[in-house]
């Protein structure tokens, strides 16, 4: 039995849409280097007040949420879901390639401590991987595209620690996109909002995800250009047909609307849209079940 599935369990993730039950959160700083983080500069006041308000939606949705302070001058520390991956036995501290935020998964580890969950391991060396770059496909199998911040060391790394829990992680090539400097994370143009309904944005997808969604009877909403870059393709399921998404995307909105998907909005104006990180990005799930 996984911490996960272990009843009075508090932490333990293996999942993408099983009830999110607990998750950490970080205050944004509202000072830093913002262009080399790749922000459109903020307002300092909006960006308080947005995350205060995002973070309220999670616990009005019963979501028990972990708030971590702010980091001086890393703007970037706010997407939570990037340090860190969490397991059903604990978390994992990552090593980001982006040098800007090569200090926050240290910072997340001390997040973990303090919270009581335990640390299965940690990347090291030229073993390199964001959190926004993995997708459980199930509770054994977990997606993870290899680009400029996730790479094979960082993939056979995550392996060696993840097959004591029986986890195999499939790899998928990422395309180049905008280039090193931009964000592409896997889960940039893939979120799910029911086990077998994803929304997706086609054109950055590889072709051998696709097909292996497929095959495992997979569906989903293909999106258009413009709501891709509203975010429409960030979305966080608080529980299957249960979502968060940036209030941006009202065609996506309203065709998850459609198909009887509840969607919860919030304003993402500056904490979102500025700094290219969604829902998903500001939270790191620590119990789903």
């Amino acid at each position: 039995m996984s911490a996960a599935t272990t009843p009075g369990a508090r932490y333990g993730v293996t999942s993408m849409v099983a009830p999110l039950r607990r998750v950490l959160i970080r205050r944004p700083a509202t000072s830093g280097d913002w262009d080399a983080a790749g922000w459109r500069v903020p307002d300092s006041g909006s960006l308080e007040r947005q995350h205060e308000a995002f973070a309220q939606l999670l616990s009005d949705l019963g979501v028990e949420v972990e708030l971590a302070g702010s980091i001086d001058g890393l703007v970037d520390a706010v997407y939570m879901h990037d340090p860190l991956i969490m397991t059903a036995r604990g978390g994992i501290p990552l090593n980001m390639a982006k040098p800007i935020r090569s200090s926050e998964p240290r910072h997340a580890a001390e997040e973990l401590e303090r919270l009581g969950i335990p640390v299965v391991g940690t990347l090291e060396g030229d073993a390199y991987a964001d959190g926004g770059d993995r997708f459980w496909l199930d509770d054994h199998t977990i997606a993870l595209g290899l680009g400029y911040r996730t790479n094979r060391a960082g993939a056979q790394a995550l392996q060696a620690l993840l097959t004591p829990e029986g986890v195999h992680v499939e790899t998928y090539d990422m395309p180049h996109d905008q280039g090193p400097a931009y964000v592409l994370h896997l889960q940039s143009f893939l979120s799910a909002v029911t086990e077998d309904l994803f929304v997706v944005y086609e054109p950055l997808a590889p072709v051998r995800l696709l097909q292996d969604l497929k095959e495992r009877g997979i569906g989903w909403i293909a999106i258009d250009p413009d709501s891709y870059a509203a975010m429409g393709c960030n979305i966080l399921a608080v529980r299957p047909g249960v979502v968060v998404m940036v209030d941006a995307a009202p065609m996506v909105r309203d065709e998850l609307a459609k198909r009887g998907i509840e969607v919860h909005t919030y304003d993402g104006s500056d904490l979102s849209l500025k700094g290219d990180g969604g829902p998903t990005c500001l939270t790191a799930p620590l119990l789903r079940r």
